[in-house]
Formats: C-alpha cells, sequence, structure tokens
C-alpha cells in the first residue's frame, strides 16, 4: 500500500517531529553563540584527535545548556510581578536600594534571586512599564548568594515605572564566577511583562525592589521560573 503523502497541517510527518523538537529543546540566547559556535569549531578542525574533539564538544554542549532561553507563559494577573530570573529566592527582606536606582534611602522590600551556573540566566522584565534609568557600577566579584554582594559586587541597576506610576528597582548582580553583565534595556523604552531584556554570564544574582507595602508571594529557598513566579502583587 502506497504511503500517504504529508497533508499540510498534518499532526504526525516530519513538520511535527520537527515542532516537538522545537518545544523540547530551547534555542540559545544570542550573547550564548559565539561560545558555541567557538567550541564547536574547535571539535571540528580537531575531530581527528579525540583529546581535541570531546572536550570542546563538551564544553558547546555546556555552553549551549548554559545560555538556553526557554519561552515562558506570563501571568495576566493585574498588579503581578514576576521573578526577574530563574534561580533560588535567596533574601526576602527590606533594605535601602542602591543609590544609583534613584528610589531614596528608605528602606524597601527586597527579593533577592541567585542564579546557580545551572540555571538559565537571562533576565526578564518583572512588570510592563516604561525604563527610566540604567546604570552600571563596577565592583567585587563576591559570591553572588552573600547579603553583601548587593552593594559591593559589580551590578546593572534599571529603574521601571508602571502605567499607575510605581516605580521598582531591578539589579543584575555579578557573581564569584561572573565577569559579564549584559543589559539591552535603555531609558525610555517600553518594555512588557516577561520580556527578555538581559543576560549574566555564568553565576549572579538579581534583586528586584517594590514600592513601600509591597507584601512578598514567595519565600526563602523557594525556586523561581523566570517571567512566570509571581514575586509580589503592588498594592492598588
Amino acid at each position: 500500500m502506497a504511503r500517504r503523502p504529508a497533508q499540510p497541517g498534518d499532526r504526525t510527518g516530519p513538520a511535527h517531529l520537527l515542532d516537538l523538537i522545537g518545544e523540547t529543546v530551547p534555542p540559545i540566547h544570542p550573547g550564548g553563540l559565539p561560545f558555541v559556535a567557538g567550541a564547536s569549531a574547535v571539535a571540528l578542525l580537531g575531530r581527528k584527535r579525540p583529546w581535541i574533539a570531546r572536550p570542546a564538544l563538551a564544553l558547546a554542549g555546556a555552553s549551549a545548556f548554559f545560555f538556553r532561553h526557554p519561552s515562558r507563559v506570563p501571568p495576566t494577573t493585574p498588579g503581578a510581578v514576576v521573578a526577574p530570573a530563574d534561580g533560588t529566592v535567596a533574601l526576602v527582606d527590606t533594605a535601602v536600594p542602591p543609590a544609583e536606582l534613584g528610589l531614596g534611602d528608605e528602606p524597601l522590600p527586597r527579593i533577592s534571586t541567585f542564579l546557580s551556573v545551572f540555571d538559565v540566566h537571562v533576565q526578564r522584565i518583572p512588570i510592563s512599564g516604561v525604563v527610566e534609568s540604567v546604570q552600571h557600577t563596577p565592583g567585587e566579584f563576591l559570591s553572588a548568594d552573600l547579603p553583601e554582594a548587593s552593594d559591593r559586587n559589580e551590578r546593572t541597576c534599571l529603574r521601571l515605572r508602571t502605567g499607575e506610576g510605581e516605580r521598582l528597582g531591578v539589579v543584575q548582580i555579578a557573581g564569584l564566577i561572573a565577569r559579564r553583565i549584559v543589559c539591552d534595556a535603555a531609558p525610555g523604552d517600553t518594555v512588557t511583562l516577561g520580556e527578555t531584556y538581559g543576560l549574566i554570564r555564568f553565576g549572579s544574582r538579581v534583586d528586584v525592589y517594590f514600592p513601600a507595602g509591597t507584601a512578598a508571594k514567595v519565600a526563602v529557598g523557594q525556586h523561581t521560573i523566570g517571567a512566570e513566579t509571581v514575586l509580589a502583587k503592588l498594592p492598588r
């Protein structure tokens, strides 16, 4: 019996298989492509020398895993502030925000998410609004899970203003191994909930500073999923 040719919209043909692979294997963030391509090129050039090719292939695979950029579905709850990154909640407290955020010198609610080398390392916008400021501050490279890393480590601070006029601060903090913070947002940009805006390479932390009176919806030790886990709901 002749095999029926694949039809448009056929859910059993090769196109469907490719769709399934695309849904299962996340794409790579553009910031990671040079690492994957470089290691792959070394593996290709050294293919006749296993002692070169195998470590290079392993490095390419590790880089692809580290720089993975999965799609996410943000919540539709009004006023919800989502996690800016995958990771583990390291702090739920109040603290004076970095001066460069311009949020005043009074303690504000803060939630810190620590990213291990096994977590997705892209950062996402926690709530829709307008970027008011972005400032990079050089500093140390202490382990990002330490409380003092907020003040002493190299960081990039982003201040958001929501449509209701509330202001939040998002701080990308370099860690013990991380040496490169990427922030694609710029002052004046209109950004949407869950949108990818940055990347920290190789271990890091992201702090979110909320308006006074905001109650946290997460606890220390909880694992977050960037753009999906609700950290808090802004008071209305």
